[in-house]
């Protein structure tokens, strides 16, 4: 079915039910995105009304369009998803209109002066002539002007959320809408709908192309072919690309589209004309940017090239240095790590890299140690809470997010705002990051801004795991430029040797077949030829195997890892059983319904956004703010009555309001992807065959190297072979590579 066939069958699809009454109390309002709990009088009875109704007041004739529903808590409930408001028309509910506190500044006392002054039609003079009622005494013109745009905005955002509830719209992107287009909302909409992709609306350019129809804008007309290309740049930030080759682009332009490919080149040759996107040539393609992205990796190239033009001042007797460091830990540096140490403190910035058991963590601690001996500060960071927490326990020393290090806050755009900056850089001699193979292009330049001119900048990550998240390729453009000094760790130290986790993962990430046949190690292969299967082993591993052989809790120590979230063996279906298994409902244990999932107290959960806003506590009573992508926790309480629940995430307890917990996702089984930078003492792999973009040499050894005690792959044989064999590596479009090895320090912008 069309996207217009869905929505004009919208109400019978839904089954919808038409509820019309006066708004009698306000029981509960959220102001940031107008969730209202309201009661509603239809004539005969009062009904419990929920849903998103920003600007509903005592008084308002209400029209809704849902259906009812049946809450543990609170009972019956109409749950609303669409509000049509009318203003009171009888003098009486005008009235109780204006005394509720409808409009800001107007009390009972004020209401009833107004009422008496225009009757019936006082609503219409105080919007629309509000110089009338400035002639009232004790209303200045001011506050005659004031109420006269209130009752506008009000009328705005009504007339906003109707026309927007036609093609689907939810009242929550109507608020977000509203308060960046203003009360000319409708207007700007019904000239350009496209308008709506370019926010963080919530809204599909299939949705905006929907209401494009239906102003009969055709389909090759400028607005949609100049906001398609930008979607489709956008979109694909998400894949990884900081930008695409200009054919690409046009090839793929002309499929979702639909039009004539020579208009659409013609509209991205206007669009590179007025710079609304950027063109730029290297490895003879031409590449397409959006400006900001293109700024960002334009901006790091120029940055590092100056760090290397003006490095920090070079460390003196070093051989000495990592003589007293080697006395001091008990420890014989191998020739590497010698070599790593030396570069880190000779140099005005380095990569060290390597897998794990070649001694990453060992020459950091000797860097740290010998910048904190010769009186230098050194700032330690990493791009999640859960690597930042990891790197604190690795080295002893305090260790922030990136997010935390610039002190982040946000825009109304939920956009990120550094307060460190060029303006206001970080006080420091020496910034450490570490799996900067998470570390995106964004993030990377707002990190290079702070970065006063002689501050040392040592990068620690593994070039063979996962890429970031974010769009760009940071390691890698950085350590295939060659411009970087770059340390790679290469040797197995002795003590990791005994670790088949450690030399199956080298094996992997060299192309070789790890070894699945030894059972007295802490590497295991269980075969098992149906899916169905394996997630039952799973879920014995977790809910008794491992817990009676190893001790392990499922919930503090055991971590299943999925190539994807589809599918019999992916994550939403895992999860749901997990949950069942581990943590079945109960009299005694409180659950909330948060769109599509039920949260119960005892829940292993996942933060899924860094949310800077939520509080948290440790035990030792230091309090601050600021859960972040990646965190896991436990739901310790559910509170019904305030809408909040309480989690625990090992290091802090944070309460959050339910509008906050969407954030969360179930966390007994997560992607690869979702666990960089998070180690756990037991990691279970359920592998069977799948398609070679999900099953591919590097997500495994990430996989692999997230165990650090225990790890049971569970499935096919030749899944693994097809992972270790297919040596893809996804394909990144990306610019930082080729604008550090530009020679000309002004680019062929085009």
């Amino acid at each position: 079915m069309a996207a217009g066939d869905k929505r004009d069958n919208f109400m019978e699809n839904e089954k919808l039910l038409r509820l019309e009454g006066v708004v009698e109390n306000i029981v509960y309002r959220n102001e940031l995105n107008g969730y209202t709990v309201l009661e509603l009088s239809d004539g005969d009875d009062f009904i419990t009304a929920v849903g998103i109704m920003p600007q509903v007041n005592v008084a308002d004739n209400l029209t809704l369009l849902g259906g009812y529903t049946n809450h543990r808590s609170y009972g019956k409930q109409f749950s609303a998803r669409s509000c049509e408001i009318s203003r009171p028309t009888q003098a009486a509910d005008i009235l109780r209109y204006l005394s509720s506190g409808a409009v800001r500044g107007i009390g009972p006392a004020t209401a009833k002066r107004l009422v008496e002054a225009f009757g019936e039609a006082t609503l219409d003079v105080m919007e629309e002539q509000p110089e009338r009622v400035a002639m009232l005494r004790g209303i200045s013109r001011e506050k005659a002007e004031d109420y006269s745009e209130q009752l506008k905005s009000n009328a705005g955002i009504r007339t906003l959320m109707i026309f927007l509830g036609e093609f689907g719209i939810s009242n929550t992107a109507a608020v977000k809408i509203f308060s960046e287009m203003g009360a000319s909302a409708v207007e700007r909409i019904r000239e350009n709908p496209y308008t709506l992709c370019d926010g963080d609306f919530g809204v599909s350019f299939e949705t905006a192309d929907f209401i494009a129809k239906k102003q009969s804008l055709p389909p090759d007309s400028e607005v949609r072919l100049r906001a398609g290309l930008t979607y489709i740049l956008r979109h694909n930030h998400s894949n990884g690309h900081t930008c695409l080759p200009r054919e690409q682009l046009l090839s793929m332009a002309a499929d979702f589209l639909e039009t004539e490919r020579g208009r659409t080149e013609s509209c991205l040759d206007e669009m590179l004309f007025d710079r609304t996107l950027i063109g730029d040539s290297f490895d003879g393609r031409q590449f397409i940017f959006t400006p900001k992205m293109h700024a960002a990796e334009l901006y790091a190239s120029s940055r590092i090239k100056t760090m290397l033009g003006f490095p920090a001042d070079r460390i003196t007797r070093i051989d000495e240095a990592i003589e007293d460091c080697e006395l001091e830990s008990g420890i014989e540096y191998a020739e590497l790590q010698k070599k790593a140490i030396t570069t880190a403190l000779t140099e005005g910035m380095m990569v060290l890299t390597g897998g794990p058991g070649t001694g990453k963590t060992t020459t950091l601690n000797a860097i740290i140690r010998i910048l904190k001996n010769r009186g230098m500060k050194v700032l330690l960071a990493a791009p999640t809470g859960r690597a930042a927490q990891r790197m604190s326990e690795l080295t002893g020393e305090d260790a922030k997010t990136l997010h935390r290090l610039l002190e982040v806050s946000w825009d109304r755009h939920d956009n990120p705002v550094f307060s460190k900056n060029e303006r206001n850089q970080l006080k420091c001699d020496a910034v450490i990051v570490d799996e900067v193979s998470m570390v995106d292009s964004l993030i990377f330049e707002s990190l290079l801004k702070a970065l006063p001119i002689g501050c040392r900048l040592i990068l620690v990550g593994d070039s063979d795991q996962l890429p970031s998240v974010g769009a760009g390729n940071v390691l890698g453009d950085l350590v295939d430029s060659g411009v970087i000094p770059t340390v790679f760790l290469n040797e197995i130290f002795r003590q990791a040797q005994q670790s088949l986790i450690i030399t199956n993962a080298h094996d992997i990430v060299a192309g070789r077949l790890p070894n699945l046949s030894v059972r007295d190690n802490d590497f295991f292969f269980m075969r098992r030829n149906y899916k169905q299967e394996a997630a039952q082993l799973l879920t014995e591993l977790c809910e008794k195997r491992l817990p009676k052989a190893y001790g392990f809790s499922p919930f503090e120590n055991i971590q299943v890892l999925c190539p994807s979230k589809k599918g019999e063996l992916g994550t939403a279906e895992l999860n749901h059983r997990l949950q069942a298994a581990l943590n079945p409902k109960a009299e005694d244990k409180p659950e909330v319904t948060l769109g599509a999932r039920v949260f119960r107290v005892g829940d292993k959960v996942m933060q899924v956004k860094n949310n800077y806003d939520i509080r948290w506590e440790r035990e030792n009573g230091e309090t601050g703010e600021g859960v972040f992508n990646g965190d896991i926790g436990i739901i310790e309480r559910i509170d019904k009555k305030q809408k909040r629940l309480t989690v625990n995430f090992y290091d802090k307890t944070a309460s959050m309001s339910f509008e906050a917990a969407s954030e969360l996702d179930f966390a007994y089984a997560v992607t690869v992807h979702k666990s960089q930078g998070n180690e756990f003492d037991a990691v279970i792999l359920p592998l069977f065959c799948g398609t070679p973009m999900l099953y591919y040499r590097n997500l495994l050894y990430t996989a692999v190297t997230r165990a650090k005690k225990l790890l049971i792959i569970i499935g096919e044989e030749r899944a693994v072979e097809q992972m270790v064999y297919n040596d893809r590596r996804a394909k990144r479009y990306s610019a930082l590579r080729a604008f550090l090895l530009r020679d000309d320090s002004i680019p062929g912008v085009s």
